[in-house]
């Protein structure tokens, strides 16, 4: 592969997935295996010719798909050679389980990001409390997606706004849709939104459908083997269906990725509202260091500020195990020296258990996030 530009390279890694697509269509599951692994490989030589970051995070994700698809071939090649076996078919997903009441949840339990709060209240909140101020013609914005590092709040936020509205939540694994469901998925795709309906229409509540890992769904690297598309397909129609011109209907989509460069461009425009929940900056870290701390006995020498300082790159999430992680030593050493009570939360707890765990986020990956939004935010 030497002296082959990045383009040609790019046609050759096609080619070569496009030949393992058929083979698997065809059952000649060894030669699919072994087209896989080339794609891969012409990929993975890609990526130390490109200097684009986006565009080796998206490579990167291909390199996953066909490595992973690859793998599940060579594990399950003995009882695919042998034919569908009796009782393989997908399950029919009983829609009533992934209904649930509001989370427990709200606005207040999120710290930080007032900016991406304000969006989602302007977008899904307001609406609903004022239907009859948003002429006919226009609408409201019905399909949010929240992208950002993982660990920052996506998910949360997704379950605050549902309880800001006391919205029946139905929340949808993507990944599952793609591997459980796979067979049946048209149809249970449909319930989904058959149930948000009938639940709109029987009880006069709002409905959120709450799509995690939404890039398993509809990005653009899936290999589109055995009913994937029509999947997709069927999604891309029922979102059109709630966003039908005239609708009053009060259901809402809400997607959630930690890799939007990876989403089909048809499935990016479904989504009126694209939302970047960003990692937490100085100030931020500060407040969540402060929140995870609120109810138990620290030190007079703990320094917030200094501890915001070191913590770039760090996410919500991280910072919560921080402080559990460091409480934990105060409990710890409660037990060892049998004393009636923990000792308080000190600066150095904090910093031994911040020495035992890296942060997860890298520079080149918020630049990565920042570029996209650029090109495909929408708030």
């Amino acid at each position: 592969m030497n002296g082959y530009s990045t383009n040609a390279l790019e046609r050759l890694a096609k080619e070569y997935a496009d030949l393992a697509i058929m083979s698997e269509r065809k059952g000649k599951y060894e030669d699919a295996i072994k087209y896989y692994k080339k794609a891969a490989e012409v990929l993975k030589k890609i990526i130390t010719l490109n200097r684009d970051i986006m565009m080796k995070e998206t490579y990167i994700e291909y390199i996953k798909e066909y490595e992973k698809r690859a793998e599940f071939l060579e594990k399950n090649l003995q009882k695919l050679a042998s034919g569908p076996q009796e009782g393989s078919q997908a399950q029919d997903v009983d829609i009533d389980l992934l209904v649930s009441p509001p989370p427990n949840i709200t606005f207040n339990d999120i710290v930080g990001i007032e900016d991406v709060k304000k969006v989602l209240k302007r977008s899904i909140v307001y609406p609903i409390k004022r239907p009859d101020l948003y002429p006919k013609e226009i609408g409201w914005s019905k399909g949010v997606l929240l992208f950002g590092p993982p660990g920052n709040g996506k998910t949360m936020l997704a379950g605050a706004i549902a309880r800001e509205i006391n919205a029946a939540f139905i929340s949808v694994d993507a990944a599952s849709i793609m591997s459980k469901w796979l067979g049946d998925a048209e149809k249970n795709v449909s319930k989904v939104f058959s149930k948000a309906r009938e639940i709109w229409l029987n009880k006069g509540v709002p409905v959120i459908i709450f799509i995690d890992e939404v890039d398993s769904l509809m990005g653009i690297y899936s290999t589109e083997v055995g009913g994937e598309v029509r999947v997709r397909n069927q999604f891309l129609k029922e979102m059109d269906g709630i966003h039908t011109k005239g609708s009053s209907e009060l259901i809402f989509v809400i997607g959630a990725t930690n890799k939007p460069w990876v989403l089909d461009m048809a499935f990016i425009r479904r989504f009126q509202k694209r939302i970047y929940v960003p990692p937490p900056d100085k100030e931020t870290r500060k407040m969540l260091f402060k929140y995870y701390t609120k109810s138990i006995k620290i030190a007079d020498d703990v320094d917030f500020d200094h501890l915001a300082e070191i913590t770039e790159g760090y996410s919500a999430s991280d910072i919560k195990d921080i402080v559990r992680d460091a409480y934990e030593m105060c409990i710890e050493e409660m037990f060892e020296k049998s004393i009636e009570e923990p000792p308080p939360l000190s600066m150095k707890h904090l910093k031994t258990a911040l020495s035992k765990r890296s942060p997860s986020i890298s520079q080149d990956m918020i630049k990565v996030f920042i570029e996209w939004n650029k090109k495909f935010g929408a708030i």
